[in-house]
């Protein structure tokens, strides 16, 4: 091992060890992450089918899939719903939530903290199937709970008249779990200490979350912000809810409508591959915002190491 391996190599491992150590990582990420996305880049670039002579012998078309996804008036509409949705049900919904959850249990008794994380975590918990079919019941305009709350038996067909404000409190419903305990447990590095000097220094509550809290959690916030955005935008569970209808055809949905019902693998994987390219841009901006210094917070001990070695 040379003297400039010695230098960065703190373990000692040396570099032929280090790389059969990281192999099976390295093998998993290529088989389940590099070989798919290669294999819709070709997919994406040919005219093949479901069934057929295409799905046989398909033939190459080059950018022609891209092209007619990108002037598809309906891919547009799929993708303004998918937005909407991401932003209704992550960013807004579970974020809020899921701080509001934590925020509001810190300083709960331990009984009722721990019995409100269970209730919550079990809609996380739940299989999709169940929760879809639960759904169903409690929105159903014939003998749905919501409706007979109202006392309107037939009622609203929530599902039908307003599919994509369902979808959006479905997901807020299935995924603050996670946004709270991840905030929960951001929430445990703000210093007490801060805390108390805001409220003797006659800090009110918001302005306490906007100087003390927030600075403190920011990069938590982003990395949940990202998690959920990626895992929203990808999310095919509403379809279990409201199927195939024109107004909740999110992006999932409709790549599964065009790839499984009309056959068409080789369009469907060009839009599959737009859509991978839509999450790498967000998760681009995510990471950006992240390593940007909280305002009013001195940066961290590895930040100020990076800077002196940067000088």
């Amino acid at each position: 091992m040379s003297r400039a391996d010695a230098g960065t190599d703190t373990i000692g491992l040396g570099r032929w060890r280090a790389a059969w150590f990281t192999a099976p990582a390295l093998l998993l990420i290529g088989v389940f992450l590099v070989f798919p996305g290669l294999w819709t880049l070709y997919i994406g670039a040919t005219n093949f089918q479901l069934t057929g002579a295409a799905a046989a012998r398909p033939e190459f078309v080059g950018l022609e899939n891209f092209e007619r996804a990108l002037a598809d008036p309906t891919f547009y509409h799929s993708l303004w719903l998918t937005l909407l949705f991401v932003f209704g049900s992550a960013v807004i919904g579970q974020n809020g939530l899921g701080f509001t959850l934590a925020w509001a249990l810190r300083d709960a008794r331990p009984w009722l903290k721990r019995t409100l994380e269970a209730l919550v975590l079990l809609a996380w918990i739940l299989p999709s199937s169940v929760v879809a079919f639960l759904w169903i019941a409690m929105l159903d305009r014939d003998a749905g709970t919501i409706n007979e709350m109202l006392g309107q038996v037939p009622g609203i067909a929530w599902t039908v008249e307003y599919p994509l404000q369902s979808i959006i409190v479905f997901n807020i419903w299935r995924g603050t779990a996670f946004s709270m305990m991840l905030y929960s447990a951001a929430l445990s590095s703000v210093p007490p200490s801060h805390l108390e000097t805001a409220r003797l220094a006659g800090s009110t509550g918001p302005q306490t979350l906007r100087d003390v809290v927030f600075p403190h959690i920011r990069r938590y916030a982003v990395t949940n912000t990202l998690l959920i955005t990626l895992w929203t935008f990808n999310d095919f569970t509403p379809f279990l809810i409201t199927a195939s209808d024109y107004d909740a055809e999110i992006l999932p949905i409709y790549i599964f409508n065009r790839a499984i019902i009309g056959g068409e693998m080789g369009y469907s994987g060009a839009i599959s591959l737009l859509v991978l390219l839509l999450n790498l841009l967000l998760a681009l901006v995510y990471l950006r915002a992240a390593r940007k210094p909280s305002p009013g917070k001195p940066p961290d001990d590895d930040e100020a190491a990076g800077k002196q070695v940067t000088v």
